[in-house]
């Protein structure tokens, strides 16, 4: 895409380090007395997934790759691969379930995530921050267990496994988080 310094680093954007592309995740920026300024950056590998740390002088010269967004939908699981298709062009594309991870347990129908890609390959995908599932399977609450903060398991239609409040049954709809996983409320 071009060629940057650090003084140009934003969460978020996307470098080539080590010939292999890294987003930025996290970056401070450091002038010491003595010497010249430089940044601390924590990276993380698009391809590998692995989390690096490094300092680059601010006057070093960095190169910034393209990374395409594309909003997508998901159709389905087919236990190898998940498909997503474009709303307007109806183009689909299929994702390796490696490539999702655990948020495949914050999937249905119908929902709309933000697919990148790098050279024509999907390698990530950001779904919403929350997303309402119904509760499929979790143990009925007994009467009289009315410990204050008490949860209980339950499994999701997306196959999530969700510690909820003991009130939450099979058919309730409930509003998790997909960056941490928990409960946050019911629908």
């Amino acid at each position: 895409m071009g060629i940057i310094s650090p003084a140009s680093f934003k969460k978020g954007i996307y470098i080539n380090f080590h010939n292999e592309p890294h987003q930025i995740t996290s970056f401070t920026f450091t002038s010491p007395g003595k010497g010249s300024a430089f940044y601390k950056v924590k990276l993380k590998g698009i391809l590998t997934k692995r989390t690096v740390e490094f300092t680059f002088k601010s006057a070093e010269k960095i190169e910034e790759v393209y990374v395409e967004t594309k909003e997508l939908q998901y159709l389905y699981n087919d236990k190898t691969n998940c498909t997503f298709m474009h709303p307007r062009s109806y183009e689909q594309y299929e994702v390796p379930l490696s490539v999702l991870g655990k948020d495949i347990g914050f999937l249905v129908e119908g929902a709309n995530c933000r697919v990148q890609f790098y050279e024509d390959k999907v390698v990530g995908i950001s779904l919403p921050n929350k997303v309402v599932l119904e509760v499929t399977e979790t143990e009925a609450a007994v009467k009289g267990d009315t410990v204050s903060g008490a949860m209980k398991d339950a499994i999701t239609e997306a196959g999530a496994k969700v510690l909820v409040p003991l009130f939450v049954k099979k058919g309730d709809k409930i509003v998790v988080s997909t960056e941490t996983g928990n409960y946050l409320s019911r629908d």
